[in-house]
């Protein structure tokens, strides 16, 4: 039986392809993990914010008074706006997380993708 690199798995050792296409590998010895860039992190943003002043309107519409099913048609737009923010989320992390997870053999990260999608799609 072939033994396995340990100090791999526990030190999080992960290659990074730079804009010049070099390779840097490094490690994180403490088990800290760093701060991925995300491609749409403005466009999240934006998205949460509409969806934060949509949930403000639907909170001054049941204050309001107005009619129950006003109240849930704002309500369900709200939870359609969450639902695509979240996979917009989802899909940029799956297109640099976990690429760069499957690449180092982080099984973690795809354990933690996996919860998430479980959770998510409830």
């Amino acid at each position: 039986m072939e033994k396995k690199n340990t100090a791999r798995s526990n030190s999080k050792v992960h290659p990074h392809i730079m804009e010049d296409g070099t390779t840097c590998i490094h490690s994180h010895e403490d088990g800290t993990e760093h701060k991925h860039s995300h491609q749409n992190t403005k466009a999240v943003l934006n998205r949460l914010s509409r969806a934060s002043g949509h949930l403000e309107s639907v909170k001054r519409m049941i204050e309001d008074g107005k009619d129950c099913s006003e109240v849930l048609i704002q309500l369900s737009a709200v939870i359609a706006a969450l639902n695509s923010t979240g996979k917009i989320i989802l899909e940029d992390h799956i297109q640099n997380c976990i690429v760069d997870a499957i690449e180092s053999g982080d099984n973690k990260s795809i354990e933690n993708l996996n919860k998430a999608i479980d959770r998510f799609i409830k």
